[in-house]
């Protein structure tokens, strides 16, 4: 097949006056022959999430099945993200076990766009939405686990507060391929700076459950801006994050490849639904948001189109706001399959409208939405 008429935004620049063909799910490479004319628009790789908590009205955590990974693989898809990291926030083991188990037989069943598991706790000292009554520090025992459930998911990104994990520990996981992400903590610069250097890679939802920037102790912020060893996940919703300050962030980690976009998304993702349960407690959907009874954010109400609108809103340049939602979060999780057109790739295509709106999308080759 070949699609025409749109630029093309291969991961890296945007390209014009040429075409896209892919054959068997796979791309075949750039062509001047013309084939299915989008009109326009840009064509570029799906968008790669790597903190998706539920979707198509299903939650991760109150069911870790395989069923439940299906309806989100496919409500994302619809909205763009071809590929998906779906997250287990803080739960009992029982559950992480169940989460483990149902990602490797989806991986077995073939199930598409899942590419492994994000653990988002219990090894935190701020809550958020989470259950308090579960967080803990983090144990060699549990090292030893993740290092086991790696290997079994495939990838596996673990979100911990440097403060409860030593640093032995942290060195362990990153050694053993686990990518260590910092989120939900009250470390300061230097703890977090620390943690970099052991093998932490990635701080979660920038701002968010953090320390703050300050200008005698910068926080957890401070160091994500400051350390080019850590990346940083940003849902741009401008709810989690000011519209004002999306830009200041893009400059501060301009040119490094280490800001990436995440929808933080929910079940509501992908449905008309207005509410859901969450650990036994209501989330409500009003207005873009999503709050637990007392106001608490409990995840977002956020498409990655939407992620990139506002980026590009704020300034910062097309090619490197799609870069944010395709190569560079593929890249963090080691996945240089993804998040780019080139040959021999799989053919996970999205066609925007000139103003950034989904139009299309198609997963291996198939045209899903």
């Amino acid at each position: 097949m070949i699609l025409s008429g749109a630029r093309i935004f291969d991961g890296v620049k945007l390209r014009e006056g040429a075409s896209l063909a892919f054959h068997n799910g796979r791309i075949a490479g750039l062509t001047e022959k013309t084939g299915t004319n989008l009109g326009g628009g840009i064509l570029c790789p799906g968008y790669v999430d790597i903190q998706v908590n539920g979707g198509g009205g299903a939650m991760f955590n109150e069911a870790p099945t395989v069923e439940t990974l299906r309806l989100m693989a496919e409500a994302h898809g619809r909205l763009g993200a071809t590929s998906i990291l779906p997250t287990l926030i803080t739960a009992p083991i029982e559950t992480f076990q169940a989460a483990v188990n149902a990602i490797a037989q989806a991986r077995t069943n073939g199930v598409k766009g899942i590419v492994g598991l994000h653990l988002e706790g219990p090894h935190l000292t701020r809550a958020g939405a989470h259950s308090e009554a579960l967080l803990r520090p983090m144990t060699d025992i549990d090292v030893d686990l993740y290092c086991h459930a790696a290997r079994v998911v495939g990838c596996l990104k673990i979100t911990l507060a440097p403060e409860v994990v030593s640093d032995s520990q942290i060195s362990k996981l990153h050694q053993s391929g686990v990518i260590v992400a910092l989120g939900h903590t009250n470390a300061g610069y230097d703890r977090c700076r620390v943690a970099a250097k052991a093998g932490a890679t990635v701080v979660t939802h920038l701002f968010n459950a953090m320390t703050g920037l300050h200008h005698r102790e910068p926080g957890c912020v401070g160091a994500a801006l400051a350390d080019p060893r850590l990346s940083a996940g940003l849902i741009a919703d401008t709810e989690h994050v000011h519209a004002g300050l999306l830009g200041m962030v893009w400059r501060a980690k301009a040119g490094t490849d280490r800001l990436f976009l995440v929808s933080d998304a929910m079940a509501v993702a992908g449905t008309d639904q207005t509410d859901f349960i969450l650990n036994g407690r209501k989330v409500s959907r009003s207005k873009g948001r999503l709050t637990l009874a007392d106001g608490t954010l409990a995840g977002a109400d956020l498409n990655l189109s939407a992620a990139v609108r506002n980026m590009a809103a704020a300034g910062v340049p097309l090619a490197e706001a799609l870069a944010m939602a395709t190569r560079i979060p593929a890249d963090i999780i080691g996945r240089d399959d993804l998040g780019r057109i080139e040959m021999g790739g799989p053919a996970d295509l999205i066609h925007l409208s000139d103003d950034l709106h989904l139009l299309g999308v198609w997963r291996g080759g198939e045209k899903i939405a």
